[in-house]
């Protein structure tokens, strides 16, 4: 009987969860830049489409296009990054810089070799032994 009540209660929480999986990020910055030295825009897919964020969002000029990847997405890079890895304008920084790294994503994050950040997987499972 125990079993069946159990179930009954895991499935009515599934409900409850958003998403299957969430990634939730720990750590602390070791102030080397490479996170705005190489960066993505998930919104952003073509040269065009970058010069048009930069015209409606003038903050967004102190961005550059640093390449492509291999899967051809758009690197960008900040302008304000100086050589020591430090923001050059940290009092003025944007609002996403200082929101940096966001502490729950809802999509599989990567961050860069030996960021000081860690990107930690949490399963619906987890969930469920709470």
């Amino acid at each position: 009987m125990f079993d069946f009540l159990s179930v009954i209660v895991n499935e009515i929480r599934s409900y409850f969860v958003p998403e299957k999986i969430t990634y939730e990020i720990t750590g602390e910055c070791k102030k080397c830049g490479k996170c705005c030295n190489y960066m993505y825009s998930y919104d952003t897919y073509t040269e065009k489409e970058f010069k048009i964020m930069q015209f409606l969002f003038p903050a967004y000029k102190r961005f550059y296009i640093k390449g492509k990847d291999e899967e051809g997405n758009l690197i960008f890079a900040c302008k304000m990054v100086t050589e020591d890895g430090l923001c050059s304008d940290y009092k003025h920084r944007l609002p996403m810089c200082k929101k940096y790294p966001a502490k729950k994503i809802g999509y599989p994050g990567q961050l860069h070799e030996g960021c000081g950040y860690k990107v930690n997987v949490k399963k619906f499972e987890d969930y469920l032994k709470r």
